[in-house]
């Protein structure tokens, strides 16, 4: 029997790798399957373990922050100029592909690069959306701008091009067949294996390394057990951008604190870094509560998970800018067994389902009745709702990112 040759993959994120879990869950499938596989990206993050091990890392520089020092029109015509020539340079020293694979968004000029690539060398075109790109650059541009315009035409043009789409949600397939006639895949998201449930000693020694000695103490049995007066503990991750509102968390934070009512103390950690983190830092830094603290650490790759298999409840802001994809900071809570508070948008019921595996808020107040009602009798009555929220979580669970990816992606690109 002859062995077929096996094929080159491109995996191409004009983003920060380490920060695009999505794509380097493809990487990781790719890999598994015996696939050649080169990523191409920033890499300001660290990337997981076996993509450092077994993939081709290919780092593109960051464009000078010209916005600094021209006009934004100006400094958007530099970096697209910058990232066009650094891209294509990077797509073009490897080793020959026979099929890119690229993230949208961003979308310029990623689309028309790795279309352009694939034209000359006669690769297969793949795009995978996560959301679009003009809906983006009209949280700050608003959606009449003329550069937000020609994006929504850019992402339409390039994806009606593409041999193949996929895309995270089900009500993104139809939106891009409806208005676009472009037919897409559905491939949703699945936590990676790193996002599982822990046991009682590993999470006392992770609370024990981030210096929460509140939770948990050794019994003289030698057993970890949980202080009866332990602090309720909260977690939120983040990019710090403008798409998630975290004053709607402060305001029912300080509704919780103000509470005449029998409440634990509450320890919310808040990870993540991005361009808005300092501001809210800030703001943190200025609250004077009796029963709340937040604190907001970088977690390594590894202390990022344990952290979420420590948590009585996570909260998520996202707000989606099309209201068409869905937060991967849920699929990671999801894979610990973690219920979840979250901002409710248009798609979010294809993964939570109010008051069966998580919640959902549209307002602060929302969220402070949440808190309150998770948090009230603690903590023997928060066990009894996290583990009937755990029995649904669990069939969310049982589908891997993997057994998801060969079923709805691995056909195209195979054979």
């Amino acid at each position: 029997m002859v062995e077929t040759k096996k094929k080159n993959i491109c995996v191409v994120v004009l983003g920060d790798i380490g920060r695009s879990p999505r794509m380097q869950y493809h990487a990781q499938s790719l890999i598994r399957e015996g696939y050649n596989v080169d990523i191409i990206g920033y890499t300001d993050s660290p990337i997981l373990d076996d993509l450092k091990e077994n993939a081709t890392i290919i780092g593109v520089k960051r464009p000078f922050p010209f916005d600094e020092y021209v006009p934004r029109t100006v400094a958007f015509i530099f970096k697209v100029v910058w990232q066009t020539l650094t891209l294509f340079w990077a797509i073009s020293v490897k080793r020959k592909s026979n099929i890119v694979l690229v993230q949208n968004p961003p979308a310029i000029p990623t689309l028309a690069v790795c279309w352009f690539y694939c034209l000359l060398f006669n690769a297969k075109f793949i795009i995978d959306w996560h959301n679009y790109a003009y809906s983006i650059l009209a949280l700050s541009l608003g959606t009449d701008a003329p550069l937000v315009k020609l994006s929504l035409l850019y992402e339409q043009f390039f994806g009606k091009l593409a041999d193949t789409n996929l895309c995270v949600t089900k009500a993104m397939k139809e939106d891009l067949d409806k208005k676009w006639n472009i037919k897409a895949t559905t491939l949703y998201d699945r936590p990676g294996p790193q996002f599982k449930t822990i046991t009682s000693i590993e999470k006392h020694c992770f609370l024990e390394k981030m210096n929460l000695n509140e939770f948990t103490e050794i019994s003289e049995s030698g057993k970890v057990q949980l202080k009866s007066n332990r602090p309720g503990l909260l977690v939120s991750s983040t990019s710090w951008t403008p798409d998630e509102d975290f004053s709607i968390l402060f305001k029912a934070l300080q509704k919780y604190d103000e509470s005449d009512d029998i409440y634990p103390n509450l320890i919310c950690i808040i990870t993540g870094k991005g361009p808005l983190k300092y501001y809210y830092q800030q703001m943190i830094s200025k609250l004077k509560w009796k029963k709340v603290s937040i604190i907001t650490p970088w977690l390594e790759n590894k202390d990022y998970p344990i952290l979420l298999a420590c948590a009585d409840l996570g909260v998520c802001l996202h707000a989606s800018s099309s209201g068409l994809d869905l937060p991967m900071k849920v699929i990671d809570m999801f894979g610990v067994g973690l219920p979840v508070c979250a901002y409710d948008f248009k798609s979010l019921n294809e993964l939570v389902k109010h008051n069966e595996n998580g919640l959902v808020f549209s307002n602060d107040k929302q969220l402070t009745l949440h808190i309150m009602t998770w948090f009230k009798n603690y903590p023997l009555q928060v066990c009894e709702k996290k583990q009937n929220f755990c029995k649904n979580i669990d069939s969310f669970r049982k589908v891997d990112w993997h057994k998801n990816w060969m079923i709805n992606a691995h056909p195209f690109f195979y054979p």
